[in-house]
């Protein structure tokens, strides 16, 4: 959880602790990255995918990710269930409708709920740079 923005990382704990009071085990799979780590997913993106277009739907270039700006983790089963439906009353949000692990911070979202989701990465306008 090492270079994640401290506002997410305390909605994070505060959704974990009201999750384990349900009896759910909240596990963060991925959070911050470096830039040469977003980059070598990149590669095996495009070489899985078979074009950097396609791979774009899965994957942000190292400039644009918000891995790589400590803004979003991927989140275990359990943990992504339990956000799908309380999520939003921490500011936790699902912003793409293809990566049902990738949550981001939201501050409006306790009063305003989740903002309508991505179809995927490449269709997020912070991705195009």
């Amino acid at each position: 959880m090492a270079n994640l923005d401290p506002d997410l990382l305390d909605a994070l704990r505060r959704a974990a602790i009201d999750a384990a009071d349900d009896g759910v085990e909240f596990s963060v799979n991925g959070g911050w990255r470096s830039p040469e780590y977003q980059n070598q997913l990149l590669r095996e993106a495009i070489a899985k995918y078979g074009s950097a277009e396609e791979a774009a739907r899965w994957v942000a270039t190292a400039d644009t990710s918000a891995h790589v700006a400590g803004t979003a983790v991927d989140v275990g089963f359990a943990a992504r269930a339990w956000l799908s439906e309380h999520g939003a009353g921490y500011g936790l949000c699902q912003i793409y409708r293809n990566e049902p692990w990738h949550y981001e911070l939201r501050p409006e979202a306790p009063e305003c709920g989740c903002p309508p989701q991505y179809a995927d990465p490449s269709h997020d306008p912070r991705t195009r740079r």
